[in-house]
């Protein structure tokens, strides 16, 4: 499987992943709140290669690989994920400027469980929404315990595992990942333009 067919499957899963998410936000409402970014504007936040192929080749598909490049090698470990935009000036409130695009870690906060050491499932998710959607939380705690369906983070890990264990088994900081990912994608297209030339060229 190349670096394209790769980023495929990994599209593949996030599609049947946000499947499974819809249903759990649907049957919980505990949605992230409307606006809120404050987990986005976190720099501490990790990420693998693999979960950004599919941003990656959307960005080289679209020109703007090589812009986007540019923009990583001015960021710090103090700056957050490029495509979140913030729109207060503590950058607490804000969007995902490429929803359609956003890592796994990206999709499974929020709207996905762990289980903990004695086999019980545990909501992944931050304070604010535990305190604004106490009662919702709460509810949706027990009733993921009694049947209620919800992502599992680690199956949804073990997915991309199985399409490249070592893309995924590495966790850097997001805009590394991000970085990583669209050099990776520029290297395959080079390499992959120079075989076709090749190939023309051949008797």
């Amino acid at each position: 499987m190349n670096l394209q067919q790769k980023s495929q499957e990994v599209r593949r899963v996030f599609e049947e992943l946000d499947a499974e998410i819809r249903l759990f936000m649907d049957s919980s409402q505990i949605g992230c709140i409307s606006g809120c970014g404050f987990c986005c504007s976190n720099p501490k936040v990790s990420a693998s290669i693999l979960e950004f192929l599919p941003l990656a080749f959307d960005l080289y598909q679209k020109g703007k690989a090589e812009k986007a490049l540019d923009i990583l090698e001015t960021k710090t470990e103090e700056d957050f994920c490029i495509i979140y935009k913030a729109t207060t000036t503590d950058a607490s409130m804000g969007f995902c400027s490429d929803y359609q695009n956003r890592g796994m870690i990206c999709r499974l906060f929020g709207s996905s469980a762990r289980k903990n050491r004695t086999g019980q499932k545990e909501i992944i998710t931050c304070k604010k929404i535990k305190e604004a959607k106490k009662e919702q939380y709460q509810a949706a705690s027990i009733s993921i315990n009694e049947g209620m369906p919800v992502p599992l983070s680690s199956d949804a890990y073990s997915q991309l595992y199985n399409i490249d264990f070592q893309l995924t088994s590495e966790q850097m900081p997001i805009n590394v990942a991000i970085q990583k990912a669209l050099e990776a994608v520029l290297r395959f297209k080079y390499y992959e333009g120079s075989e076709t030339s090749e190939s023309a060229e051949s008797f």
